[in-house]
């Protein structure tokens, strides 16, 4: 046989790095071995898989087909492997998660730890990035067997699990408040200094509010009882992709964040922030767990996010903490 397991994944390594020094870094080898490596594969099959330069690889037809060969059989032996598990009752392989930074490192990375010394033959891998949804490696393959999300995403190639609710606050600082311009209503923003997340392909600077169910307070111009959806285009004084910059910015009393309910909840209780606009809502932006809805859930997967739902149920962390304390200004509705 020309050609055993390792060899498929070599191929689709060398596809998801781009190079031969990017793949002998990930290696932990030297450029000549990768390149050995490669020709002698060559060899073996009499045909030639990539075309090489100092900077790049670029996979020929016969490679690309090889890929798509070697994705489809490694994804067949992995779910045969997950199904002998199922009877054996032992977890084991590589469990790859990936979230957002800010959730991450808080919640997730306490959580895989324990969960590596529930399953000690399962090998952990968090990955965290500011990016709602990883890209895909090499030839759409899902290079994560968990995505953990911070709202739910209209992406058709995931399967998405309900982990815990998570509001979305409108906040500030007292020591900004102190000397701001009123601000009784969405539109009141415009006066305001606002505090802007910029994440992925996103319009950040357009926020939207909902009249919050159950007010009956009097606002500025009428009753908002009978208030319609707002939409409001701000204008950002300070802007950052990193959340954690954002929220510092806001505890110094730079102006207005909108922040998730996870991030601030402790601050909130505290009166180190306060919330805004009680009357109104903005969209929520509950935790999910996503797979991809291309392969079989691994038991791996399905007992990490069982692990998700008991951290998080019935009440997630961020909820516990304030139980019998009302936070300032936070709507009641859930």
């Amino acid at each position: 046989m020309k050609l055993d397991i390792e060899d498929l994944r070599f191929i689709l390594a060398l596809a998801q790095h781009g190079s031969l020094a990017a793949l002998a870094r990930a290696e932990n080898v030297t450029p000549p071995a990768i390149t050995k490596r490669l020709n002698q594969l060559e060899a073996r099959l009499g045909l030639r898989l990539a075309l090489r330069t100092t900077r790049r690889l670029q996979l020929t037809h016969e490679g690309h087909l090889l890929t798509r060969h070697a994705t489809d059989v490694l994804d067949r032996m992995q779910a045969i492997e997950d199904a002998l598990q199922e009877r054996s009752q032992v977890i084991s392989g590589k469990l790859k998660v990936h979230a957002p930074f800010g959730f991450g490192r808080r919640y997730l990375a306490p959580l895989l730890a324990r969960f590596h010394e529930d399953h000690p033959n399962v090998e952990v891998q968090l990955s965290l990035s500011d990016s709602l949804l990883p890209p895909p490696s090499a030839h759409g393959r899902d290079a994560f067997d968990v995505v953990i999300s911070i709202g739910e995403l209209p992406d058709i190639r995931w399967v998405s699990h309900p982990v815990a609710p998570n509001r979305r606050l409108l906040c500030a600082a007292p020591a900004y408040l102190a000397h701001a311009p009123a601000l009784d209503s969405p539109q009141d923003l415009a006066a305001h200094a606002c505090l802007v997340l910029r994440e992925n392909d996103e319009d950040v600077t357009l926020w939207r509010f909902a009249y919050a169910k159950g007010a009956r307070k009097e606002s500025r111009g009428g009753s908002v009882a009978n208030a319609q959806p707002h939409t409001i285009r701000v204008h950002p004084t300070l802007e950052s992709n990193d959340g954690d910059v954002i929220h510092q910015w806001c505890l110094a009393g730079q102006g207005v964040m909108i922040r998730s309910e996870w991030d601030v909840a402790s601050n909130l209780t505290t009166g180190k922030l306060v919330a805004l606009l009680p009357h109104y809502r903005l969209p929520d932006a509950d935790v999910v767990a996503l797979v991809p809805a291309a392969h079989v859930e691994s038991p791996r997967a399905r007992r990490f996010i069982d692990l998700l739902r008991k951290a998080f149920r019935p009440q997630p962390p961020w909820r516990v903490h304030t139980a019998g304390q009302q936070m300032a200004s936070v709507p009641t509705d859930s």
